[in-house]
């Protein structure tokens, strides 16, 4: 299996400091890849520099076996892009912007991109201006999948649609993927994340701070535990790893991250009438890699 996309310490800096910052990155042919991260840690920079929209400050990266930087034009004939903000035009129909994609792109044969705007209820002869936020993102993601690209990059697809759109985005997603097209997309819906992905990358402050499969961050970051004590439980707060703290009554809810050791010395000292360990939630994960500051 080759690479479909392949970034090395990939940098886009913007005057202000922010961008991406050194980004290195190897997704494969057939993976659908989740990318985490709250807003302004560089998501959208790195996709449109894949995109090859803008100049690299350094590093390089590939898609679909061709550079961004010297075969632009190369790389967005095999990818399908779809923005957060996508540009549509007012006064034109779905069907009209749909012709003018597929035109451009040379592509004669309209029944694939005709079969995907059916099943997402596409608005094909109303014209944008006059249409839903939901259904203005349809056309976006349309736009995204009608020329049968190799690779997807979608920027937070889902936004604005409701939840029989985004059921069905997510199958066709799933059928790309078993056609074999690559994925990657960014997303603040992490149950959809988790859902869909083979492989999840977070990043912080333009840094890639973490990549792996969603179960494998699960289990190797943090734990979740819950703890019942017959009388008033203890003070927990000084613990080393523990954060997420609730009580309610003699029970008590948290994660710890890193080493246990410190939580099992702290309850051989203070036995608990009963104790659980669990795996966390994805969402739980990304927390601890951005502390309570959230999405």
């Amino acid at each position: 299996m080759s690479a479909a996309i392949l970034a090395h310490d990939l940098r886009k800096v913007y005057r202000n400091g922010r961008g991406v910052l050194g980004l290195s990155l190897e997704i494969q042919q057939g993976e659908v890849f989740g990318f985490l991260g709250p807003n302004g840690a560089g998501k959208t920079t790195t996709i449109r520099a894949l995109m090859g929209l803008g100049r690299i400050t350094g590093g390089s990266a590939q898609v679909a076996g061709f550079d961004v930087a010297r075969e632009s034009l190369e790389v967005r004939r095999r990818t399908g892009y779809l923005p957060g903000e996508p540009a549509l035009y007012d006064n034109m129909t779905g069907r009209q912007h749909l012709a003018l994609a597929l035109r451009l792109r040379g592509v004669p044969d309209h029944r694939y991109a005709l079969g995907v705007a059916e099943r997402l209820g596409v608005e094909l002869d109303r014209r944008v201006r006059q249409m839903s936020r939901g259904n203005r993102q349809k056309v976006a993601i349309l736009l995204a999948l009608a020329h049968d690209p190799e690779v997807l990059l979608l920027d937070e697809p889902t936004t604005g649609l409701d939840p029989l759109a985004q059921d069905v985005f997510r199958d066709i997603l799933r059928e790309e993927q078993h056609r074999g097209r690559t994925i990657f997309f960014s997303s603040h819906v992490l149950p959809e994340v988790q859902e869909l992905s083979d492989r999840v990358g977070i990043i912080r402050d333009g840094r890639l701070v973490a990549v792996d499969t969603v179960e494998a961050l699960r289990h190797s970051r943090l734990k979740e535990v819950r703890l019942r004590y017959a009388e008033e439980p203890p003070d927990l707060s000084g613990v080393p790893g523990v954060r997420g703290l609730e009580a309610k009554g003699q029970e008590l809810r948290l994660h710890v991250a890193g080493d246990l050791g410190g939580l099992l010395r702290f309850l051989a000292d203070h036995v608990p009438a009963d104790v659980t360990f669990s795996d966390p939630s994805l969402e739980e994960v990304f927390r601890t890699y951005y502390g309570e500051r959230g999405s």
